[in-house]
């Protein structure tokens, strides 16, 4: 019956999805089968996108079926990825917009996923258009296929209406614009419609089914055509030019079915004037789509089925019924039935999909089980922290008390069994001297890491200094998101970073001081015994206690306080060894509500792992403390008993330095240790930050300069566009008028004057030198403004074109004053 309309496909560059992808899966994931799975599944995206958008595609199934799969397999792995991180650019040209002499066509980088996803849906819905226009329509599986791919092409562009503008978080180009995608998702819609009209009337259904099938054809299509109409931009493209009159015709041609077959059920009716007046209107219908749109479809055979009916009606009833012929307002108006809807997009779209990525968790389970992580190292720490610190906390108060040296002491001469078993554990640890290595060492540590932190936020200022210079150059057309917001996640990260890093010099520096403090003590703990011997004041001998009921008590205590800490010492292990894995929870959690309660998932699971470990702790702390209240008591009527003299003091002064001594190298070798395994852990965490912000400077790197070509194309085209010269040539010579009198010419109607053009009216015309191209408005063949009959002219040498008159010939008619406007009016 008529021309279907189709979609051109989108454009798109090519991209390497296999670096970026690789990089984050050889990051997050250890090396192993898992991993290799992963990167092999890198391979075969990357494999699938050049077959989806690599190529040209078939008018065919199978063409569709590759998008289809692409589309999903995207639409599977975007929460899968951390793609604002990676920053892919994907680079897509508008499918409507041709290009001129001096630039491409408009085209968009974005560095995001759902613009993607975007543009490939676009491209699923133009390539179902074009495969449905395909169909034979003369067999009923020709129209079943092209109603299910009109139906699924506006069900695509009717999601990406709803979704483009979130997708991108910015203006889109013209061809994805919500109004543009609007108006195809109706198109498409009525081309489903007009092939259920052609399905009906070949199943010869009933007249009041087609009839109501043709008018909901021609109401839809009339919806399109005012869309494309009255949006603003539309028009602008050729391709909307090109569809306004096929819908105008296709509206047209619907009404006048759907009057034809009521006129038959009006007939059926008995009813033969209202059959005779939808007749005449039918045939008004056609007419019009003949005489306006007769280049873009074919009424013929409407117009002769119409032609015939109208025939037969009107000699039946001129001949037998003579029924008054209503007036076509008066008709009543006809029902709409519609057996079309866009197919609702729901992935899978495609039935033989499947996920490349099907084991690799979301990237929402990911920071879920990160946080959970995270959550546990708080609890493990906060935990381990606090039986530390009741073990300092008792070493503190025993040093203090000086024992259990003070027991071991009780002759004056020598040196306590637990001083010697202090010395030899320090001499084991290396000393002073791995103390003082481990120190020397942290600066350089500090400083390498801060050197890295600063070069990769030093990459990031010099790119968006960069950007910041483009876009007060460029203004708007600098269209791109501003580095400044792009980089606030990393410049966070970098200064959470920074902060680490500040906190941790505070930290050395406490170690530092506390080091200094007991140095002096620890140097004499590693000296042999006959130096430390030496170095330890002697005392008279203590009165005899080695039966006293108090020096029992004392070491009964303290036998108590180290089974408490060997107890806490199990007990930290134990925390240590406990491990467990949310992510199955999350899964399932994620499946279930679509969204994953964190916080509360892992609080139920940290008190289920670690509740029976806090509250061993918390009573293995309240035993310490009553332990060492009795202790204490103890102490004071073991010193009663003592002989105290100014030696004794001075003795027992030096054991509980050198016990502290012991107890605080032990503490800071410890925190360096655990310095040095901070700096050089983080250096790794360092380098793969360092890495991120390299990739997206090179990333935003590739999308400036693709941007800034384009950007100075454009300015280039403007540029010589405004250099043309501005002076408005002069109109060509008028064709000599006709051989009439001068009288004949005075009596014709006065000549208004037309307005000044707002443009140059006679551009040149290339393709013959010497004359000018004709204005639009120009007609060399309205000769009926001066009453003049039409008489051909033919310039002697040039045929078909009004040729330039001779130096010395004069016009007869009356000719405009010299300083009005051109003669013939203007656009």
């Amino acid at each position: 019956m008529a021309t279907f309309i189709s979609v051109p496909l989108k454009k798109s560059s090519e991209v390497d999805l296999v670096k970026p992808l690789s990089k984050f899966v050889t990051a997050t994931y250890p090396p192993g089968e898992e991993q290799t799975e992963y990167l092999r599944a890198v391979e075969e995206l990357n494999k699938l996108r050049k077959s989806a958008l690599g190529r040209p595609l078939d008018k065919h199934e199978s063409s569709l079926e590759i998008l289809l799969r692409y589309y999903d397999q995207l639409c599977a792995i975007e929460p899968k990825f951390p793609f604002p991180e990676l920053c892919l650019t994907f680079t897509w040209k508008d499918a409507f917009d041709k290009g001129s002499l001096f630039g491409g066509s408009v085209k968009l980088a974005l560095a995001s996923v759902g613009y993607e996803k975007t543009c490939v849906l676009f491209n699923v819905g133009a390539l179902a258009s074009q495969i449905a226009s395909e169909q034979n329509l003369d067999n009923d599986e020709g129209l079943k296929t092209a109603a299910k791919f009109y139906q699924l092409a506006s069900g695509a562009f009717a999601h990406i209406k709803d979704t483009v503008l979130s997708a991108l978080n910015r203006e889109p180009t013209m061809d994805i614009s919500p109004e543009t995608v609007g108006t195809l998702s109706q198109i498409m819609l009525s081309q489903a419609q007009e092939v259920f009209v052609l399905k009906a009337t070949a199943d010869k259904m009933k007249d009041a089914i087609v009839a109501k099938l043709a008018n909901q054809a021609a109401d839809y299509y009339g919806d399109a055509f005012k869309q494309c109409q009255y949006k603003e931009n539309l028009p602008k493209y050729f391709y909307f030019q090109e569809v306004l009159p096929v819908l105008a015709a296709k509206h047209c041609m619907m009404q006048a079915t759907a009057e034809l077959h009521q006129s038959a059920l009006a007939n059926q009716k008995k009813k033969f004037g209202e059959e005779i007046a939808r007749l005449q209107h039918a045939t008004e219908l056609v007419k019009t789509a003949a005489s306006r749109y007769d280049e873009y479809v074919n009424v013929k055979d409407l117009s002769d089925k119409i032609n015939r009916a109208l025939t037969a009606a009107k000699k039946d009833n001129d001949f037998i019924y003579h029924d008054r012929v209503p007036e076509v307002k008066d008709l009543e108006h006809i029902g709409k039935a519609s057996l079309v809807k866009a197919t609702a997009v729901q992935t899978p779209l495609s039935q033989k999909f499947s996920d490349l990525f099907e084991k690799m968790v979301p990237m929402a389970v990911q920071q879920s089980v990160s946080a959970a992580n995270s959550r546990k190292a708080d609890t493990v720490n906060r935990l381990i922290g606090s039986m530390r610190e009741a073990t300092n906390l008792c070493n503190g108060v025993l040093a203090s008390l000086n024992l259990p040296a003070a027991l071991e002491d009780l002759s004056g001469d020598a040196v306590p069994q637990s001083i010697l078993e202090k010395s030899r554990a320090v001499v084991q640890q290396g000393g002073l001297q791995s103390i003082e290595q481990l120190i020397k060492d942290l600066p350089e540590l500090l400083q390498r890491n801060r050197e890295i932190l600063d070069e990769s936020l030093k990459m990031l200022d010099d790119e968006e200094t960069t950007d910041n210079e483009l876009r007060a150059k460029f203004n708007q057309r600098w269209n791109r998101t501003p580095s400044g917001d792009l980089y606030k996640p990393l410049r966070a990260e970098g200064n959470n970073f920074r902060s680490v890093l500040d906190k941790a010099v505070q930290a050395d520096q406490v170690v530092k001081e506390r080091y200094t403090t007991h140095c002096e003590m620890i140097a004499l703990l590693c000296k042999p015994e006959n130096e430390l011997s030496a170095a330890i004041p002697s005392a008279n001998p203590a009165k005899t206690l080695q039966g006293s009921e108090v020096v029992n008590v004392l070491r009964a205590q303290l036998a108590q306080l180290d089974e408490v800490k060997r107890e806490r010492e199990v007990l930290e292990g134990e925390v240590k060894s406990v491990t467990f894995d949310m992510t199955t929870k999350f899964l399932t959690a994620l499946a279930q509500d679509g969204a994953i309660n964190e916080e509360a998932l892992t609080a139920s699971e940290l008190e289920t792992r670690y509740g029976s470990h806090t509250q061993r702790a918390q009573q293995n702390l309240r035993r310490q403390e009553e332990l060492l209240s009795q202790i204490q008591v103890s102490h004071q009527e073991f010193s009663a008993l003592k002989q105290s003299n100014s030696e004794a003091n001075n003795r027992e002064e030096v054991l509980k330095k050198l016990a502290s001594a012991h107890d605080s190298y032990i503490e800071i070798s410890s925190n360096i240790k655990e310095g040095t395994k901070f700096y050089n852990d983080l250096t790794e965490i360092l380098l793969k930050f360092q890495n991120k912000c390299s990739d997206i400077v090179f990333a935003r790197k590739t999308e400036r300069d693709e941007l800034l070509k384009y950007v100075i194309q454009y300015c280039s085209r403007v540029l010589l566009v405004s250099r043309q010269p501005q002076a408005k040539p002069q109109p060509p010579a008028r064709p000599p008028p006709p051989n009439i009198t001068p009288q004949a010419a005075s009596t014709s109607a006065p000549i208004s004057t037309p307005v000044a053009p707002s443009r140059p009216p006679y551009p040149s015309y290339q393709g013959y030198p010497g004359y000018y191209q004709m204005p639009v408005a120009y007609n060399p063949y309205a000769y009926g403004q001066f009453n003049m009959p039409y008489m051909p002219y033919q310039a002697q040498g040039q045929a078909g074109y009004p040729g330039g008159p001779p130096a010395q010939q004069t016009y007869p008619y009356p000719q405009q004053p010299p300083q009005q406007q051109p003669y013939y009016p203007q656009q």
